[in-house]
């Protein structure tokens, strides 16, 4: 008996108000003049939100072009079918001509879209090697065997970057030309290619291998490209800043959408004469194809945007909290009909009594 009370007061928690639970609390008696109120005030705010998210997300002007390769979509069908069941043939290209009759305000963004690709799929999205894309030696010569099938070669070397998101990097290339006066010449528009990863995937989680001799192309040695790629992973810019693992565009293209049909960032517009926007004028956009999408049934979109204090176009954020303010209206009217529909018969009851 004594060992027994002795462990129970070993066990026994502090006598404090927090560990006995004594603390004060507050326990509200909703009523129909607190919650009908709220549900209103609620619905009102929502409303009010999702009209200016709404009206924000029309106002930004888009210009998409399906160059997927079909004949109905221009002269891109060409390539298309040469690539339909394989890559491309190499420096198969096509364009893409539009007329502006007024300033397409900036700053415009350049995206590519790619629709029936579900990067969401798991054994693709597991198919990459994070410690290799930070730049550890060790993992650069021993791919993780989630990687399989690119995790080695058909030689038995390494393949760097390994995986099969890797290996599916979107290789269509654009350039963007303007014609200020009909009949007059093509100049080039700059397109910014820079930060348009994001902050944290190129800084933090992307690192390139130590130098060997001062050399990115000696780090790499001894490993292979990803079979569909035609060049290796240290030749992909000559910039020694946007080349090998840090490439902004490999960046982005390692983000993985969550849904089939999605945007990647390909450039931005806003150096030159074009800071402001695009002038009005007859434009052409060269497309280098390179990327086949007929044979799972995918379709290839061009997009030029401008944002907003939001974000880029999208009506889906409007349009859920315009419905999620009219349900809390709704709930609020239909509240207060049953609490003064039983507020009256209560009254009638006192009345009888």
């Amino acid at each position: 008996m004594t060992w027994s009370a002795t462990a129970r007061g070993a066990n026994q928690p502090d006598n404090t108000a927090f560990t006995q639970q004594r603390l004060p609390a507050w326990q509200p008696l909703l009523s129909a003049s607190i919650t009908l109120p709220l549900f209103f005030c609620a619905g009102l705010a929502f409303i009010g939100l999702g009209l200016g998210l709404y009206y924000s997300s029309n106002g930004i002007k888009e210009l998409q072009y399906d160059y997927t390769g079909d004949p109905s979509t221009g002269n891109c069908s060409v390539c298309a079918a040469e690539g339909r069941d394989r890559a491309p043939p190499p420096n198969c290209s096509c364009a893409w001509y539009f007329s502006l009759a007024e300033l397409f305000p900036g700053p415009v963004y350049l995206y590519y879209e790619l629709s029936n690709f579900y990067q969401n799929n798991r054994r693709y999205g597991v198919s990459r090697d994070d410690s290799q894309l930070s730049g550890l030696p060790s993992a650069l010569r021993n791919p993780v065997n989630e990687c399989a099938p690119y995790q080695f070669s058909a030689t038995g070397l390494p393949i760097a970057p390994c995986g099969a998101i890797a290996n599916s990097l979107f290789n269509d290339s654009f350039s963007l030309w303007h014609q200020r006066q009909p009949g007059g010449p093509y100049d080039e528009v700059p397109l910014d290619r820079t930060a348009i990863a994001w902050w944290t995937d190129y800084h933090v989680k992307f690192r390139n291998p130590p130098l060997v001799n001062g050399s990115l192309a000696l780090a790499f040695l001894g490993t292979a490209p990803p079979p569909n790629w035609h060049r290796p992973v240290y030749d992909l810019s000559p910039d020694p800043n946007n080349t090998g693992f840090i490439n902004q565009e490999f960046v982005v293209w390692m983000r993985t959408a969550a849904l089939p049909t999605f945007r990647k960032l390909y450039a931005r517009i806003r150096q030159g004469n074009y800071t402001a926007g695009l002038p009005r004028g007859t434009y052409r956009v060269n497309i280098t194809y390179n990327y086949p999408v007929l044979s799972f049934g995918g379709q290839k979109l061009l997009i030029f945007s401008n944002i907003s204090w939001m974000g880029g176009k999208n009506p889906f954020l409007g349009i859920a909290y315009l419905v999620v303010g009219s349900l809390c209206i709704l709930m609020g009217f239909v509240m207060l009909v049953v609490y003064i529909r039983y507020q009256d018969q209560n009254n009638e009851d006192d009345d009888d009594e």
